[in-house]
């Protein structure tokens, strides 16, 4: 949840949650043994406060870090949201779920697209990440302009959307940008990311050795991964299935808005478990150990619609991510007691996962195209942000400035960072 502002308004870009969490930092929890909570969200108070001052709300792509608090926090704001189609049939979704149906008056944008929202004109531009249509902005306003990144990547061969389009980048150098406020998550990590549709090859020779079922997890988000697979278990004879509800939206989103192949069936999960096992491919919720998702009913033997036998494979194409070690520790042992097989992405000689986020190599090339005069590095943990600043001082950027949530970021006519100038922290959506 991030808020410009300029003239007496606001502009939120993005509304987030994360899962299985405390209220409070990882480092914290650690410490005091804190209750995690199912559903997490920014705490929205300052702008609640101020909610007549917020122009609108920009959602820049449809992960659940950036768009799954809207349907909960969205009554405290009341005000126009804008996003693209996909994004827009994402949100409608969850939505209708929760009963609120039209309530929120939802702006489609075409890439591309400047528009003016109150003293904010942004303007959408397509970038590459790990589902469809993504996009970085140019906030602009009297004061100054500035290039939130949101998540990205450069990825040449991204699967879903057009390739990675350097020029339009480029281009910003000449535009006289203020600040870039730039995605941290990968900037310890040297070199380029790698290419999403790298991952077919190592997928697919994993399917192919296979004799029994095969079950993938992975981020339900990643339609460019969901297609991959879907195109593998049309190549090696196989069903293509979706174990949990996330997956069956994600996917259902994308066939209505067109970023769904024509001839890629997809089965009914609960015909699966007539299925030979080698007609099996299924792409399973809950990668990350999660507890009532499928692949940890599935280790259970508690899921409804197939039971896995000794010999079946489970392929974690998913990174882990810090926090929940334990709980796919937990998964890994569970299937390893029923001799069910697992691969990790770290332990495939090929690429089988593909972060969505750039690199250092990434990071240099997209500072050196759009020559910010500020660095603002963003969405990362300390040592993240720290490393995207010291990329940023090594590209020439003149000024990097990193700080926490709830410090106020100064950006023009002068340029400095208010420490904890803003109430900040977390709040419960659901609980267990």
């Amino acid at each position: 949840m991030n808020l410009y502002g300029h003239a007496g308004q606001w502009l939120m870009m993005d509304c987030g949650i994360t899962f299985n969490s405390p209220l409070c930092t990882e480092a914290e929890s650690k410490t005091s043994g804190l209750h995690k909570h199912d559903v997490v969200a920014a705490d929205p108070w300052f702008i609640s406060q101020r909610k007549e001052q917020l122009a609108g709300i920009v959602i820049t792509h449809a992960h659940e870090d950036h768009i799954g608090a809207l349907p909960y926090l969205w009554r405290r704001f009341k005000c126009p949201v804008y996003t693209t189609k996909y994004t827009a049939e994402i949100l409608r979704r969850k939505l209708a779920r929760d009963g609120q149906g039209d309530n929120i008056p939802i702006i489609e944008i075409e890439s591309g697209e400047r528009v003016d929202i109150g003293e904010f004109n942004v303007e959408w531009m397509l970038i590459t990440h790990s589902l469809p249509e993504p996009h970085a902005f140019v906030i602009r306003t009297p004061a100054g302009n500035v290039f939130h990144t949101a998540d990205w990547k450069i990825d040449l061969a991204p699967v879903t959307d057009k390739p990675f389009n350097a020029h339009a980048f480029k281009r910003l150098a000449k535009q006289n940008i203020l600040a870039m406020v730039c995605d941290s998550t990968n900037a310890t990590r040297e070199g380029h990311s790698v290419s999403e549709q790298q991952c077919y090859t190592g997928l697919k020779q994993a399917v192919a050795n296979a004799t029994g079922r095969v079950v993938v997890g992975c981020f339900s988000s990643n339609i460019a991964r969901l297609i991959t697979l879907a195109k593998i278990a049309k190549e090696t004879g196989r069903y293509f299935a979706l174990f949990g509800r996330s997956l069956q939206n994600t996917v259902g989103a994308a066939k209505a808005t067109g970023h769904w192949p024509d001839d890629l069936p997809v089965l009914d999960a609960f015909n699966a478990g007539y299925l030979l096992p080698k007609e099996v491919l299924a792409v399973a919720t809950g990668s990350q150990g999660e507890p009532r998702a499928a692949l940890n009913q599935l280790a259970k033997d508690t899921y409804r619609n197939v039971s896995l036998d000794e010999g079946d494979l489970v392929i974690f194409s998913s990174i882990v991510i810090p926090g929940n070690e334990t709980s796919i520790e937990n998964l890994l042992k569970a299937y390893k007691a029923r001799k069910i097989q697992t691969l990790m992405a770290d332990d495939s000689e090929l690429p089988i996962h593909a972060s969505g986020h750039p690199c250092q190599e990434e990071l240099k090339q997209m500072y050196e195209w759009v020559r910010p005069q500020i660095a603002v590095p963003t969405h990362g943990e300390a040592e993240h942000l720290q490393a995207n600043a010291d990329i940023a001082r090594l590209s020439h950027v003149p000024i990097s400035l990193t700080g926490l949530n709830g410090d106020l970021f100064i950006l023009a006519p002068e340029v400095k960072v208010m420490k904890q100038a803003v109430r900040s922290g977390r709040i419960a959506l659901q609980q267990s």
